[in-house]
């Protein structure tokens, strides 16, 4: 089972010409309202993926809360460990240009409430998935509580912000993309994930965006994966989806290497559509493309 402590947001999108810069107005061809936040967005692409899924974090009293919660349910993720916060339910505005890149823009709101005493203490044999846009040390504090309860812990450093040297070793897993995994060693994307193996004895995915992901694992293995050859429309969730279902195929036994590829073949097909939960894939449609990309290429 995966236990994944998180942030819920409503996301805001709009589709414009080209991104913003700063202090330019730029108008749009139409607006969407949907469930997000990387928190849910990785619950939700695990449980399309098959895994049971369980997400424990808070909404506003607000009329927010149930269209950020509605996708998740109609999953089945359980739901029974969110709280509700004098704060507003998370939000966040998304400006995507017509190459499918996108600008971010996130209020908190009631995902700076999270605690992780909100976790139940039976995690033995469980994974528990982590990101940062609840308040750090919430995170620290549920590495620590997952370690000890022997789940196997998987930390996405996005969006990347400090987190002690310490807590990076007590990790299982930690995933992060080109600009994140840069916080934590110089050189290439590559490189600098095989540096963090290295460095604290953990397994490192990093993605690549259109160029694949690489996987190094603490026993000296690694792999380099190609993307599933597409033309984006949307990258907004490809990140997540990745995620969500990497933790997912892991929890049910397979090979980093698999699993790799599974993920990578999962985020590729998210990029084809508009929006973030609304574009993950269901496990059929994983299974479906996966001849489409081949298994990750061994590196040393």
């Amino acid at each position: 089972m995966i236990v994944v402590l998180g942030s819920i947001n409503l996301d805001l999108g709009f589709a414009v010409p080209h991104l913003p810069g700063p202090g330019e107005t730029v108008l749009g061809s139409g607006s969407t309202a949907t469930p997000g936040g990387k928190g849910a967005n990785q619950a939700l692409a695990a449980a399309r993926d098959g895994a049971r899924v369980a997400f424990i974090g808070a909404v506003g009293r607000d009329a927010f809360a149930g269209p950020a919660l509605a996708l998740m349910a109609e999953a089945g993720v359980d739901l029974a460990g969110i709280v509700e916060s004098d704060l507003p339910t998370g939000l966040a505005a998304i400006a995507v240009d017509p190459r499918g890149r996108n600008q971010i823009l996130v209020a908190s709101g009631a995902n700076a409430a999270v605690e992780a005493t909100q976790l139940e203490d039976d995690l033995d044999g469980q994974t528990l998935l982590l990101q940062m846009e609840i308040p750090a040390l919430e995170v620290a504090r549920a590495i620590e509580r997952g370690r000890a309860a022997r789940a196997r812990v998987i930390l996405n450093l996005a969006p990347a912000l400090p987190m002690p040297e310490a807590l990076l070793r007590r990790l299982d897993l930690l995933v992060a993309n080109e600009v994140e995994i840069a916080t934590l060693a110089p050189g290439t994307p590559v490189d600098a994930a095989r540096a963090v193996r290295d460095r604290f004895g953990i397994d490192v995915v990093v993605t690549l965006g259109g160029d694949g992901a690489a996987a190094f694992l603490r026993d000296g293995r690694g792999w380099r994966g190609a993307a599933l050859p597409i033309a984006p429309v949307d990258t907004t969730a490809a990140g997540d989806t990745f995620v969500g279902v990497l933790a997912a195929a892991l929890d049910r036994g397979a090979a980093m290497r698999e699993a790799l590829r599974r993920a990578s073949v999962a985020a590729g097909i998210t990029c084809l559509r508009r929006g973030a939960q609304a574009a993950m894939p269901a496990a059929a449609e994983i299974d479906a493309a996966l001849p489409g990309l081949e298994l990750p290429a061994p590196l040393v």
